[in-house]
Formats: C-alpha cells, sequence, structure tokens
C-alpha cells in the first residue's frame, strides 16, 4: 500500500496535471534548501534523494549528499577563495539589479576565466582520490552526510514555500507546453469577463486574453457566450503563460473553413490567400488540386448552406470566394468580382494593374469606400488602378475612390443605387456557377 505523502504528491500530479517525476523533484529541491539553510554551509553542494514509499514522517527515507564534479588539479593563490567570495557577492548584486531589466546577451566576463574553480560544485583530482582511489576527472563524487533527527519537522516548514513556489512554476510550465503546441488551432471557447478593453477567455485550466487588436468592433464579448476564436500566439511571462486568441486574424476564416468544409480539411480544395476587413468583408482565393471539382462551389456548398453557416460563426461578415490562377491577369480580373472587368494591363516594373471596366460596373468594382478594390490589392498583390473603357481612372487601391469633381459628376449613379445594383448582383448570382460568390 502506498504511502500518505506518496497518496499525496499523486493527487496533486491529478489536480495540476504535472508528471510524478516533476512533483518528486520538486520536493527534492525543496529539502535540499532546507537542509542547507538548517545544516549545511556555503562549500557544499546539497542533493537530496527521497523516497516517499519509505518515509516515516522523520528522517526516514531521506538520504542528503555533497555533490562535486571531479576536475584536474589547480594551483590556486593564498587569497584565491577570498577574493572569489567577493567577487559571488558582486555577481549577486548585479543579478538583482538586472532582473529588472531584459537581460543583455550572454559573454564571458574576465572574473568567469579568473575563477575558474568553485570549491561549492568541483573537487580536484588529488583531494577526490583520497575519497574515491579510482576517481577520474569529469567523475561526480557523492559523499553522503548525516541526516539530524529533528530535519524532518524543520524541513517541512522550511519546504513548504519552496514546494508551492516549485509546484506553481511546474504547473505554469506545463499550461505553457501544451498550448504552444496548439497555435494556430480554431477554439470553441466562453467569454468569462472584460477587464478595461481587454476580455478575458475561460480556457478551462487556464484563462485566455482577447486584446483590442484582435477583437472586432461591430461585437460585443457578453460574460457567458461562447465563440469561435484562434490560438493566435502563446508566450511566458514574469507572471505565467499569456494565452492570446484572436478573432479578427485571416486565420479564423481559414479554420472555419477547414471545419465546416470536407473538401478544405482534406486538403483537395486549397486556400491561397485570405484578405480580411474584420467585420465587414472578406476575400478567399481558392483552388482544387482535382480537375474534377469546382473549388467555388464546394466552398458555397448546395444552396450556399455551408458559406452561410460560416458567415453566421463571423457575426455576418460578407465572404467573397474566388478562383485562384497562375494568371495574374485572371487572378486581378477574378478579384474584382463581382463587377465585370473588361481588360487588365500589367505593369511588372510597378507591379501595378490597371484595370478597365464598363461604366456601370465602375461602383461594384470600386466597392463602398473603396473596400472592394483595396481587398482585391492584398488578395492579389498587385496595386490595382480602376479606369472606365474611355480611360479615365476613378481609384486607386492605394486611395480608394478618387475625389474629384469630375468623377463625382460623371459617376454614372448615386452610393444608394450603387448599393442597390450591388444586392441585385449579390441575390442574381448562382454558388455553383461562376467564378465569385459574395453571401
Amino acid at each position: 500500500m502506498a504511502s500518505a505523502i506518496s497518496q499525496a504528491m499523486r493527487q496533486i500530479c491529478e489536480e495540476k496535471n504535472i508528471s510524478y517525476e516533476s512533483v518528486l523533484e520538486t520536493v527534492e529541491s525543496a529539502l535540499s534548501a532546507a537542509y542547507r539553510k538548517d545544516f549545511g554551509n556555503k562549500n557544499q553542494n546539497i542533493k537530496v534523494q527521497f523516497d516517499p514509499e519509505s518515509y516515516d514522517g522523520a528522517t526516514r527515507g531521506i538520504r542528503v549528499f555533497d555533490v562535486k564534479q571531479v576536475v584536474v588539479d589547480m594551483e590556486l593563490p593564498d587569497d584565491y577563495f577570498e577574493r572569489f567570495e567577493a567577487a559571488t557577492a558582486t555577481k549577486r548584486v548585479d543579478d538583482r539589479r538586472q532582473s529588472f531589466a531584459p537581460a543583455p546577451a550572454a559573454e564571458v566576463t574576465p572574473a568567469e576565466d579568473e575563477f575558474a574553480f568553485n570549491q561549492k560544485t568541483m573537487i580536484m583530482l588529488s583531494d577526490a582520490r583520497d575519497l574515491k582511489p579510482d576517481a577520474q576527472i569529469g567523475d561526480e563524487i557523492r559523499v553522503e552526510l548525516s541526516v539530524p533527527a529533528s530535519f524532518g519537522r524543520m524541513a517541512a516548514q522550511t519546504a513548504k514555500q519552496v514546494v508551492m513556489q516549485k509546484l506553481r512554476e511546474a504547473e505554469r510550465t506545463v499550461i505553457y507546453t501544451d498550448f504552444k503546441d496548439r497555435e494556430g488551432e480554431l477554439m470553441n471557447v466562453t467569454i468569462q469577463r472584460r477587464e478595461g478593453r481587454i476580455v478575458l477567455i475561460d480556457l478551462g485550466r487556464a484563462s485566455g486574453v482577447l486584446l483590442p487588436e484582435d477583437q472586432i468592433e461591430t461585437e460585443r464579448y457578453y460574460p457567458g457566450t461562447r465563440m469561435k476564436m484562434i490560438l493566435r500566439e502563446v508566450s511566458m511571462t514574469p507572471k505565467g503563460p499569456e494565452i492570446r486568441l484572436s478573432r479578427s486574424s485571416p486565420g479564423l476564416i481559414a479554420a472555419i473553413f477547414a471545419q465546416e468544409i470536407p473538401e478544405v480539411a482534406n486538403g483537395i480544395v486549397e486556400i491561397k490567400n485570405i484578405a480580411r476587413e474584420a467585420g465587414s468583408r472578406s476575400k478567399v482565393a481558392v483552388s482544387a488540386n482535382d480537375d474534377a471539382i469546382d473549388p467555388i462551389g464546394s466552398c458555397i456548398g448546395q444552396r450556399g448552406t455551408r458559406i452561410q453557416t460560416i458567415i453566421r460563426e463571423l457575426g455576418g461578415e460578407k465572404v467573397d470566394v474566388i478562383l485562384w490562377s497562375a494568371d495574374d491577369t485572371e487572378y486581378v480580373s477574378a478579384a474584382l468580382s463581382p463587377a465585370k472587368v473588361k481588360s487588365v494591363q500589367l505593369n511588372q516594373t510597378s507591379h501595378l494593374a490597371v484595370v478597365s471596366v464598363p461604366a456601370d460596373q465602375l461602383s461594384l468594382a470600386i466597392g463602398k469606400g473603396g473596400q472592394n478594390v483595396r481587398l482585391s490589392a492584398k488578395l492579389t498583390g498587385w496595386k490595382i488602378t480602376i479606369a472606365e473603357e474611355s480611360g479615365r481612372i476613378a481609384a486607386d487601391s492605394d486611395v480608394g475612390e478618387i475625389p474629384s469633381d469630375d468623377v463625382v459628376a460623371e459617376a454614372p449613379e448615386t452610393v444608394e443605387q450603387a448599393e442597390e445594383k450591388e444586392r441585385e448582383a449579390e441575390q442574381n448570382n448562382e454558388p455553383l456557377a461562376g467564378t465569385h460568390t459574395e453571401v
């Protein structure tokens, strides 16, 4: 039957999700600190070997060793150890000061070269052979020390804080390692609460954060609400692991596509690129690795069921599905849909695409506030300039719609008429036909 302390250790392992070896190492470290404080001296490198099964609440099951590494014999000056102690004390003070500032690049200091022998962790070969005749350089010499009868009770008091601190560090390390391996994963999480502009997310045994730049302005995050978020980044901070989630990342769209569309999850349909203005509109370029598969139809689904599910998960954000092409002319033309493009002229030197559209397609090509041409430029990687068939430039992807009096005077329709035409284009669009779908 397992001892009481062994059962307690295993219970901690289950509660904290920490390995038994890690807890045992923590207890041994705490006992070493307790022995060093009450019974050891500064030149001893104390290591404790603890057997929880045979521990009786006093000293049985505890073995204490002074552990040193064998090094080559050295000739040391008479004042070596005094100067070593002074240098060590100075270094401790410097380390405490630097702990509040970023650590500099590691380098060997002159003091480290000068004080090559540390009598706490090292023993010279000649001295080691007095203890072990066949000792060699690099061997480890373990000298067992006596354990006073009062050590068990005193160790319990001294080791308590060390054990708690080490367990917290071990738990943080486990959480960091676990979530670090899941970066980029889509997670179904629960909103915990809001603190200022930061939203805290309940992840079970850990809490995540949704920073302002990862939020969507039009969304409201109420406690208890369940949402899909992407695990964006995990980093270790002095307070523990910081788990950042995101609702505005383009990766969220890719992850939801993979979850809702089997062809994307299986790799038959590949997402080539995503351009997103979170909460408003996104464009997704897709291609198929099988000629028998229609990539756009696979993403839209029968009667738009798949894309409607994705839009609901994104809080109503519009999603355009674009057919990717290796031909930049075709790719730029498809990216500007639902507008019908007349011609595309590419300037490889300036990486500029001049797109000509009919007058009645001008508003659709530009989009509300220049959004359509702006997203198309992000998607394709080309700077895009929109021009009418007559040659008059109406919009540029860098500045949006050009605010010229001539352009306003010659515009084919008002803003309200342009938005009405865009809605009609969406309603008349067949999901399984053509190269573009916006819902």
